[in-house]
């Protein structure tokens, strides 16, 4: 997680056409948090539904900025700062280190 004047940059794992969507962990090797999403990557819906399910999480609109035909991905956390995506993702149990 980088903090940039314009939010916080969150590197994602992506899985699509999960049985649900969650955060499923942080992988510390990757530096990444782990997402399963229920839609399928076709048309920009698993896209479309990451980016939702993080806003509603994190309470802000998100931006996907690398990675957009990709399971791995940067999205920006927009006007959020880096102490509460910390403690919002320890409420959910995710320890990101």
């Amino acid at each position: 997680m980088k903090e940039t004047d314009k939010g916080i940059l969150i590197e994602v794992d992506v899985s699509p056409n999960a049985k649900r969507t969650a955060i499923t962990g942080y992988d510390p090797w990757r530096k990444a948090l782990k997402v399963s999403v229920k839609s399928p990557p076709r048309g920009g819906k698993a896209n479309r539904e990451l980016t939702d399910f993080l806003g509603g999480i994190f309470n802000c609109k998100v931006e996907i900025v690398k990675g957009e035909k990709s399971t791995k991905k940067t999205v920006l956390l927009k006007g959020l700062s880096l102490e509460k995506a910390l403690s919002i993702l320890k409420e959910l149990g995710v320890e990101v280190s």
